[in-house]
Order: C-alpha cells, then structure tokens, then sequence
C-alpha cells in the first residue's frame, strides 16, 4: 500500500511539474520574464536565460519523475526546487508585490490561494523524498539481511 502511494504521488508531482512547463513553454517566453521581473531577486542579465532555460528543466524534471528514474534523487530536486519557489513566493508576498506568479504561466495571482497550493505541492514533494529514500534504505537491508542469513 505504502508502495502504491509513493508512486502516485511521484506520478501527481510529475505531472504538475509537466504542466507548469507546457503552460510556460505555449506562452511567448517574453510573458515569463516579466513574471520572473515581478519578484525582483533576478539582476536583469539573468531573466532571459531563466526564462528561456527554467521551463524545459521543469519538464525534464516532471518526466523523470513520472518515469520513476533515480526516483529519490529526482524527488529531492523537486523538492528543494519547491522550496525555493515557496521561499520567494512568500517572501514576495509578505513584502506586499502584487505580481503574477508564472508558476502555471501568465494569469497566475500571487495570493493566499497560490501560496496554500504550492505549500502542497512542497510537502507532497518532501513526502515523496523521504518515502523514497526510506523505501530504498528498507530495501537494501533486506536483501543484505537474506544474503547474511543465506550465509549462516
């Protein structure tokens, strides 16, 4: 059961991680950069490549994950890519910005709502992290305890 929960909800991260990439990518990449602008923590030489560069490693990154390849080690990058988002996101609104957050391309109101979803989306990543590493650990140690009892 506990197998079957990790990998859907390393089937719902990479889904959404998909999803944010293909709304970024339909959008002209212009759109994202006023986005990316919007948060001020860019210096303006970094905002096309970002721009341009972020969407198709969301991609590649939800793809890995719905492949289930190094499930943990991508599972990690999600998650501290999350969290780094989360970070700005909030820091963002606390300051007070009122900005599109581009997490889903343009129309995408920075606001409790958006916070509440990605806060989700963090811990469901960090959820999927640690069962992954867990399982893989529980794994090892089985096989390592049946090979020393083979032994004996």
């Amino acid at each position: 059961m506990k197998q079957k929960l990790l990998i859907a909800g390393r089937l719902i991260l990479g889904a959404i991680f998909v999803y944010a990439a293909y709304a970024k990518l339909r959008a002209p990449w212009i759109e994202f950069v006023g986005s990316l602008n919007a948060f001020e923590i860019l210096p303006e030489s970094a905002l096309e490549p970002v721009a341009k560069t972020l969407p198709w490693c969301e991609l590649a990154l939800g793809v890995a994950l719905i492949s289930g390849i190094w499930q943990r080690w991508f599972a990690l990058i999600a998650s501290v890519l999350l969290a780094f988002f989360f970070t700005v996101m909030l820091r963002s609104y606390i300051v007070g910005l009122k900005i599109d957050c581009g997490c889903f391309g343009p129309g995408d109101a920075l606001g409790p709502k958006t916070l509440a979803r990605d806060f989700s989306l963090l811990t469901l990543a960090v959820v999927v992290t640690v069962a992954s590493f867990r399982s893989r650990r529980g794994t090892r140690s089985d096989s390592t305890s049946n090979v020393a009892d083979q032994a004996a």
